[in-house]
Parts: C-alpha cells; structure tokens; sequence
C-alpha cells in the first residue's frame, strides 16, 4: 500500500483512505454490518490505515459500527479520523458533550485526525464566537486529539480566512478532475501545499459520478491505460498531487474495495498522455451541456418562484454525468420548496432580462420532463 509521510505529523498514512458514510446497507437502510465489516477487514489487512467517519454518517449509525470493527485491531496500527458536528454546537460545554459521546461510540480514548465538519463561512464565525477553536486545542493538549483541522464547502475566499486563522496540522477538501474550480478547489490546493498543510480529499469520485462512463469516455481512458477502471484515473488524478496525505473513498461493495485497492497497492502517478486523456473526457462531458446559462441570475426573482439558474444547473449536471442520483438531493430539495420548473407560467419576464437570449420558457419545459425519469440517459452504458 502506497504510503505518504510528512514532517508536520512524523507518521506513515495510506494514499487511500476508507471514508465510512457510503457503506452497503439493507432493506431497513441500516448499514449491512457483515458485508460492511469484510470490506473494512479487507482494506484494513491490504494496508489502509486512515478510517474517516463522522457524527451524523449513516444516521448516526457509522460511528458505533466502525468503533466495533476497528476494536479487533491494534489501536496503534490505524488512524481513525472523525468530525465535531459544528451545526450542533450551540455552547462550548456542546462541544465537550458531543466530542466524548463520539469516544464512547468509537470505543477509543482518543482520536487522531479530528476535524471541524463541513465549514462554510456562517459555521466558521459562530465557532469562532464560541471559542471552538480553542477549546479544541486545549483538547489536544490533553491528548484526546492527535491532530486538528477542519472539512470544507464554501468559496475559495473563506477556505482562505480559515486556513489563515492558525497553523492547522491538516485539512479536508472536495477535489477531482471536474470541480477544479469549484469550492477551495486547486487554488485551495496550492495554499495549503505554500502553507506546509497536508490535505486528505473527499469526493474524488464525485460519489460515484467519475465510476461509471459510456463507451465514448472509457475508450479515451483505454486508450493511455488499457482495462483500467474509471474510478482509478479519478483516485489517481488526486493521488499524484505531492501535498495530499490521504484520498478518501466512501466505498460501498466488495468490488470497490478491490478496485481502489489495485490502484494504490501498486500506485503510479498520472503521466502526461492520462492528463491529456482527462482533458479530453472533460470536453466530452461539457459538450453534453444543454443551454448557456451563466448563472448570472439577471432573470430573477421569478415572479412565481422558480430558481430558474438552478434548474438549469441541475439539467445540465444531469446530462453531463448521465446519471440522476448526481442532481437528486438538490432537484428534489427544489420540489419541496416550489422552485422547480412545473412552477413556471410563461410569462417571459425572465426572457427579457437574459443576455445570453435563451428560450427560458421553453427550456424550463425540457427541465421538468428530463429530471422526472429520474433515470440515467437512455442508451447509457
């Protein structure tokens, strides 16, 4: 299993990480513990040594399950991360309560990588108003926490506030080859590698999005890399930056597992052709975008509610990625508060205001009827 070590933490950490929210579950929607647990052992004996989980993973259920796999092992032979879910943070004395209900649940004394969940700039100034951040240090300094840092979703400018604050031991980013841009992204990348601060990444997959191609892409990647899976060139892609510590995949069978382990128990950096050939899978995919919408929101407000750049966000995702479940949290969110296209009364107030003169109404039509299959595109492989 390829390794990474940095000075900043003086220990050994597998380049992939078993991110614990994506685990296989039953008919109940409770996590399968015995096919979930042969997956861990599985990773866990091939050299994975950073497990991630988190408060509210698998509604509430990630933390108890790993704390009970992981007891059969050697606390000193892995490194367990978790996350204060700073949204349930409402007094310092939360904090103490929410961080010793999650050593119980893991069956530990301590945790390793320990990290503020999720922060966005609202979270970041309420932390800071309550004093998390140092009642976390004092925390480390009794030996509960190894190391401190925080995940995050926001802009590039408030990744900047954040990291600036204090000399973090690591950080957690969303990164892979389709969202460079978005969130801290690669710039956010590069300022935390300036910093001498160690990244573990989510999302390199997209949550399945980067797994699973037609023809037309998996003959780009076959081409450079015969046989390879798509999954690998995304793991890959991130695993070849020098300042990652670890890439966390939210693994969900035996076969994935497998896979990643093929990918990082021989690991080699992405070569200048499998850039190339990402390159070029991306212009596949932004090909697939069906309007021009800049997002610049010169049609708003509609009149009747519709948020009509984020109907065609999702419209567009949806045909980039090919696949429903890219776009289903943020298209069904929209249904329950009235926003989605069906709303529109074509009136073409939007249609006015548009400088790049899109048929809104006729768009907003082709939106509702596309996302309510609710199915990957027909002929998809």
């Amino acid at each position: 299993m390829e390794k990474r070590k940095f000075a900043k933490l003086g220990i050994d950490v597998s380049l992939l990480g078993f991110g614990c929210m994506r685990f296989p579950t039953g008919a109940d929607g409770k996590i399968d513990q015995t096919q979930a647990e042969e997956m861990m052992d599985k990773a866990i004996q091939n050299g994975v040594n950073y497990i991630d989980t988190a408060y509210p993973y698998h509604n509430g259920e990630s933390e108890t399950f790993v704390g009970k796999v992981l007891k059969k092992y050697p606390r000193d032979s892995f490194y367990l991360a978790t996350k204060l879910p700073v949204w349930l943070v409402n007094s310092i004395e939360d904090v103490d309560r929410l961080f010793n209900e999650q050593l119980q649940k893991l069956q530990t004394d301590h945790v390793d990588f320990y990290l503020m969940h999720a922060m966005g700039k609202e979270r970041w100034d309420a932390m800071l108003k309550l004093g998390c951040v140092e009642r976390l240090e004092q925390l480390k300094a009794e030996g509960k926490i190894r190391f401190l840092g925080f995940s995050f979703h926001d802009s590039y400018e408030v990744f900047e506030e954040i990291l600036n604050y204090r000399d973090w031991d690591f950080c957690q980013i969303q990164l892979n080859y389709m969202d460079i841009d978005e969130q801290a992204g690669m710039k956010g990348y590069k300022l935390a590698e300036e910093k001498g601060i160690p990244l573990t990444i989510m999302e390199p997959i997209k949550g399945g999005s980067l797994a699973s191609f037609g023809e037309d892409i998996m003959e780009v990647f076959h081409e450079v890399r015969p046989g390879a899976s798509a999954a690998s060139f995304a793991l890959r892609y991130v695993a070849s930056l020098p300042n990652i510590l670890t890439v966390l995949s939210g693994m969900s069978s035996m076969e994935q597992v497998e896979d990643n382990l093929k990918t990082f128990m021989d690991f080699v950096p992405m070569e200048e052709k499998e850039y190339r050939a990402i390159d070029k899978v991306k212009e596949i995919m932004n090909s697939r975008i069906q309007n021009g919408c800049t997002g610049c929101r010169y049609c708003m407000p509609c009149p009747f509610g519709v948020d009509i750049p984020g109907n065609f966000s999702v419209w567009n995702r949806y045909h980039m990625y090919q696949n429903y479940y890219v776009v289903n949290w943020q298209w069904e969110n929209m249904g329950r508060d009235g926003k989605q296209a069906k709303n529109c009364k074509e009136c073409g107030k939007c249609e006015k205001s548009c400088p790049q003169h899109l048929a809104i109404r006729e768009d907003l039509k082709k939106v509702q009827v596309d996302l309510d299959k609710k199915e990957m595109i027909p002929g998809r492989k």
